[in-house]
C-alpha cells in the first residue's frame, strides 16, 4: 500500500497545473491533501476527473482557507472530522479515516505566523492533537501524515542557526511539540530509514529561488505508532513533483 501526503497550497490552483498527471504517475492507494483552500463540494468537484477513489474532505468554516482531503481506493470503515474540540475544529485541519488495521489521520497543523501571533495557540493545539492521537492508539495503530509546520531538528532545514527561535516553524516551543510525539511512541518514518540524511526538504519559500538552490525545510511528515513501524517498508520525499511550495512525501506499507 502506498500512501502519499501533499500540501497542495490550493486544490483548485494546482489542478490547473500538472496535478492530475503527477497523481497518475504517483499512483497512490491513499492520497492525503492539506491546505485545499476549498469547501467540501469544491474539493469533490475539482477532483472529479480522478476515478475509482472515494473522496473525503474537511473544509474550514472560512472560505478559501486551510482544509484537508483524502482520496482512497478503499472505502473507509469510519470517517471523523476534527478532534472533537470546538475551538480547534473550525479550520478543517484534521481528517481521520478508520481502516481495518489502522487509523489514518491527515493533519494540517496551524502555522505560528510570521509575527508568531499564533505561537501560544499552536502550543495548545499541539497538546490537544497529541492527546487525540493517543486516544486513537488505544483502539489500533495510528498513521498520521501532513504538514506539521515545524522542522524538528537542525538537519531538517538548510539554515538552522539564523532561524532558531526567530522564525515560525523552528521555535523551541514548536520543536517541543514534535518531541512530544516522537518521545512518546510515534516514529518519524523518514528519519527511521534516513537518520542522518541531509538536504532532504519538503517545503521551500517562493522567494529568492529557494527551491532551485534547495534552501528548504522538512516540515511534512509521516509518523506511525511504534508497534506499526515494522510494516513500513520505505519512506520518500518526492521533490520532483512541482505545483506547490511543498512537495509530496510518501510511505509504502506491507500489510500481508
Amino acid at each position: 500500500m502506498k500512501i502519499v501526503s501533499f500540501n497542495v497550497n490550493g486544490i483548485r490552483a494546482i489542478a490547473q497545473k500538472d496535478f492530475f498527471k503527477d497523481f497518475k504517475a504517483m499512483s497512490p492507494d491513499i492520497f492525503c491533501l492539506q491546505e485545499t483552500k476549498a469547501q467540501n463540494d469544491q474539493v469533490a468537484e475539482t477532483l472529479e476527473p480522478i476515478k475509482d477513489y472515494f473522496v473525503y474532505a474537511h473544509s474550514a468554516e472560512k472560505k478559501g482557507y486551510s482544509g484537508t482531503a483524502i482520496l482512497s481506493r478503499q472505502e473507509a470503515l469510519n470517517i471523523s472530522r476534527g478532534m472533537g474540540i470546538e475551538e480547534h475544529d473550525n479550520e478543517g485541519r484534521v481528517l481521520c479515516l478508520e481502516y481495518e488495521v489502522f487509523f489514518l489521520v491527515n493533519v494540517y497543523v496551524p502555522n505560528s505566523g510570521n509575527d508568531l501571533k499564533r505561537l501560544g495557540y499552536r502550543q495548545t493545539w499541539d497538546l490537544a492533537f497529541y492527546n487525540y492521537l493517543k486516544g486513537l492508539e488505544k483502539e489500533k495503530p495510528v498513521i498520521v501524515c501532513g504538514d506539521f509546520n515545524v522542522a524538528h531538528r537542525p538537519i531538517d532545514l538548510a539554515r538552522p542557526k539564523p532561524n532558531y527561535n526567530k522564525s515560525a516553524g523552528y521555535m523551541q516551543e514548536e520543536i517541543d511539540g514534535m518531541d512530544r510525539f516522537t518521545n512518546n511512541g510515534l516514529v518519524d518514518t523518514f528519519r527511521h530509514f534516513y537518520p542522518t540524511k541531509t538536504d532532504a526538504y519538503s517545503w521551500w519559500s517562493y522567494r529568492a529561488g529557494a527551491r532551485e538552490k534547495n534552501v528548504g525545510w522538512r516540515i511534512d511528515y509521516f509518523l506511525v505508532s511504534k508497534d506499526f513501524i515494522s510494516l513500513v517498508k520505505s519512506a520518500s520525499i518526492l521533490n520532483d513533483v512541482m505545483g506547490s511550495d511543498h512537495c509530496p512525501v510518501s510511505i509504502k506499507l506491507d500489510l500481508k
